[in-house]
């Protein structure tokens, strides 16, 4: 498969929910898709990966080099994550894609090159093959129980493990931040008038 990109016409709206059914919409329709079609019309390629039987239900991604170049925007998460994964796997990511990854509760693995190899190798002559995530232990464990360690920012780690995104972090805080406002409006009163 060559480079493709966002396509830029699924890119109009803001909300989280709903580009799944879009994620990587060139590859996987044989036709131009559009806002608000009904995918279910649509003709699916049959040469495209995720389109096969045995990779439906999904959660965990592989990935080749440089995933999500041109994927700068956070759509490219949302749509990831609404398709059904939650853990892509690959060798290197793209820098503002793989912060937005975890921006929007994305796990990206990074592994070595030959260790991505073997698990694409064991995904070929294994159909229905399953891999386990561990996220507080940093693993990726084979169904033959061979096992690849990853590293991972503590605080990403934590925010994971916690299922806490930008906002989520600011809420611990409620009720300090309800004291602030409310010191504010005392000391400050012509601010509020």
């Amino acid at each position: 498969m060559g480079k493709r990109r966002e396509p830029k016409q699924f890119l109009k709206s803001i909300k989280r929910s709903g580009f799944g059914p879009n994620t990587f919409d060139e590859w996987r329709y044989l036709d131009h898709g559009e806002p608000g079609m009904d995918n279910s019309q649509r003709q699916l390629n049959p040469d495209f990966v995720l389109n096969q039987a045995r990779y439906k239900g999904a959660s965990i991604l592989l990935t080749r080099d440089n995933f999500g170049c041109g994927s700068s925007r956070e759509h490219a998460p949302w749509a990831l994550e609404d398709f059904g994964f939650r853990a892509l796997v690959g060798t290197t990511f793209a820098d503002i894609f793989y912060n937005n990854s975890f921006k929007n509760g994305l796990l990206p693995i990074k592994l070595a090159p030959e260790e991505v190899q073997a698990l694409f190798d064991m995904t070929a002559v294994l159909p229905g093959m399953a891999l386990k995530i561990d996220l507080a232990a940093q693993t990726v464990t084979r169904p033959d129980g061979v096992s690849y360690r990853f590293d991972i920012d503590a605080f990403r780690k934590e925010c994971l493990l916690n299922g806490w995104d930008d906002i989520g972090i600011t809420l611990r805080h409620a009720d300090l931040i309800k004291e602030f406002e409310a010191r504010r409006r005392i000391e400050q009163p012509w601010l509020f008038a």
